[in-house]
């Protein structure tokens, strides 16, 4: 049996974060049995359509998906598997609606999932503006944003399942009369800290936005419009927010629902925390994701291994389903109603260096372009398969799959590429489909010494070019970039790209390529370097828009303060030491920047990554 696939670094997150743990805090498994223990529970859902003998065999061949480092679910399945809390998913949403028992129903709901570890998106578009009235006490109301504090206060106070802090997504619709006040909540130091947000965009805002017309903003309790202001000044407001915080960022809700395989059951209400996951009311999501560099084989791409997989881990997500332990008996009705799960990738940048592809070039989106197509060819006609085995989820007679013409199909979405964070710490690779954010850390260690990590794939580069030297690795320590050495070839810097070197229009043409082929949505950060003004933020958005991305999110460099761990220096600083990703979970995985939580849906304060599974 081979040794589980996790890098060597991991193994502190492990044993933290995963690895089983008796009443003292003393581990009962090794890794490789965390794996056995995930396999074996997932694996039991088949006893329903082949007895023990295909228990035995999922089990076998789930496993072996694992193990050969092909292939991690999501971190509630690796945590929770096979154990007394078999709590599975990591997303949900939840509806508001305007009353305060509604309200403080879901604050409730909140809490029981935190606990179990999952995260929560909600749309606080229903909820009467601040001011307005409220006819049953003869007062006003305090509007969106102040009950999000009541969310955030409770977040904050529940430990998921002792391992992940609650993490939220927050979003409001742009015709809300509280929309100026929820788009600048953040600006401020500690507000909402438990909370990602995202404006609601819809295509007739930014139709209004390319006219120069005016916007109105609409009471929801009673559908009259309260003002009219510029669409553009609207626009400029969450511009000027984003280039200062990171948030929020936009969710188009057209190209979300242009793709809900359900609309019978209603418009898609949320998302995840980190906005690549819409979800109906009380629906949650099993995600998983392919690990891209393990399918390179004599320098090309096993696209027939890649496939074979994909299927595999669709059936191991629809098993997840079966075994799962909702947080609440809504939860459970309305994922099994549509058994949505979602299948992505990670490592898309070691894949591109080991094709000696740069992530800044045509044939790099053409590449995520043609590997999402196919993860989602062969993991939809694995779903038709088990739809056919098994019967097809129970909203499938009122989908636009049925009326496509499709007979079967066992999950209403079967793909969405997640920021893959601490998972991608475990597995030794680059985060989902981001390009890597430096080559090389320096990480402080006990009495001031220094130890530097520099990336393997570039330091072996570097050695075949005769050029790895200590002054080449000092130099690069402080700088991240390959393009900081002295005789290094043009082609082999570029190879090595990093964030803040991609154009932005890269950024988004990647997110569009593997949208293209993806039932959900795509995490993607559209990293700035620091001085990026307010019209790259703006060209961003409405390229977005235009490319149809169901969500588009920018981080501007340092635009949070100076961090205790930064990359590139902020104006007038001197270039201080490259962060090292940290191995304690309280630290981005991306990028060694702290993150505002322990685990959870939460964005790095360096580099604008989630620290999401």
């Amino acid at each position: 049996m081979p040794s589980a696939p996790f890098a060597p670094q991991a193994q502190a997150v492990l044993a933290r974060r995963y690895l089983a743990k008796d009443q003292e805090g003393r581990l009962l498994e090794t890794p490789q049995e965390m794996l056995r223990r995930v396999a074996g529970a997932v694996a039991a859902a088949e006893a329903a359509w082949g007895g023990q003998a295909a228990v035995d065999q999922a089990a076998q061949d789930f496993l072996a998906l694992m193990l050969q480092g092909r292939f991690l679910p999501n971190s509630p399945t690796l945590m929770n598997a096979g154990r007394r809390l078999g709590q599975l998913s990591a997303c949900f949403v939840l509806p508001v609606e305007d009353s305060l028992e509604s309200i403080f129903e879901a604050v409730k709901e909140t809490a029981l999932i935190h606990k179990s570890g999952g995260g929560t998106g909600f749309s606080f578009s229903r909820l009467r503006p601040a001011g307005d009235l409220v006819a049953s006490t003869s007062g006003v109301s305090s509007g969106p944003v102040s009950f999000m504090n009541v969310f955030d206060m409770a977040t904050e106070a529940v430990k998921q399942g002792g391992t992940r802090r609650g993490a939220n997504m927050g979003m409001l619709g742009v015709g809300h009369p509280d929309i100026e006040i929820f788009i600048k909540a953040k600006r401020q130091p500690g507000v909402l800290q438990n909370f990602n947000l995202s404006v609601m965009v819809g295509d007739d805002f930014m139709t209004a936005l390319a006219a120069g017309a005016d916007w109105p903003l609409v009471n929801p309790r009673d559908r009259r419009v309260v003002r009219r202001l510029p669409a553009a000044r609207l626009f400029e407001l969450m511009v000027e927010s984003a280039h200062a915080s990171g948030e929020p960022g936009l969710a188009f809700y057209d190209a979300i629902n242009r793709a809900n395989p359900t609309p019978a059951l209603g418009m898609l209400e949320a998302t995840n925390p980190c906005g690549e996951q819409p979800l109906l009311p009380y629906e949650s999501c099993t995600l998983g994701s392919l690990v891209l560099p393990a399918f390179v084989r004599a320098g090309a791409l096993d696209y027939a291994a890649l496939e074979q997989a994909a299927a595999l881990a669709v059936r191991f997500l629809d098993d997840v389903v079966e075994i799962n332990r909702f947080p609440l008996p809504r939860v459970s009705q309305a994922t099994r109603l549509t058994r949505k799960v979602g299948l992505g990738v990670m490592g898309f940048a070691d894949l591109l260096v080991d094709l000696g592809i740069p992530y800044d070039s045509q044939p790099a989106v053409d590449l995520g372009r043609e590997v999402m197509g196919r993860i989602q060819a062969a993991g939809r006609a694995a779903s038709v398969e088990l739809g056919q085995r098994r019967g097809s989820f129970p909203a499938f007679p009122q989908s636009r799959w049925r009326r496509q013409g499709i007979t079967h199909l066992r999950n209403a979405t079967v793909t969405t590429v997640a920021p893959t964070g601490s998972l991608s710490l475990l597995m030794g690779c680059s985060s989902g489909i981001e390009p890597y954010f430096a080559l090389a850390y320096t990480r402080r260690v006990l009495e001031g010494e220094e130890l530097v990590e520099i990336n393997q794939r570039f330091l072996d580069r570097l050695a075949q070019a005769g050029l790895d030297s200590p002054q080449a690795r000092q130099r690069l320590s402080h700088s991240g970039r390959a393009d900081s050495l002295p005789g290094l070839a043009p082609e082999l810097a570029r190879l090595f790209t990093t964030a803040h070197e991609v154009p932005p229009s890269r950024h988004l043409a990647v997110q569009a390529a593997f949208q293209q082929y993806t039932d959900n949505g795509v995490s993607k950060t559209v990293n700035l370097p620091a001085e990026a003004g307010l019209e790259d933020v703006r060209q961003v958005f409405r390229q977005a828009h235009g490319l149809g991305l169901k969500g588009v999110t920018v981080f501007r460099h340092g635009s949070r303060g100076r961090q205790v761990l930064e990359l590139l220096p902020l104006p007038g600083g001197e270039p201080p030491p490259v962060p090292a990703p940290a191995l304690n979970g309280q630290h981005c995985p991306r990028c060694g920047g702290l993150l505002a939580s322990d685990g959870g849906c939460r964005t790095c304060a360096s580099c604008g990554a989630s620290g999401c599974e």
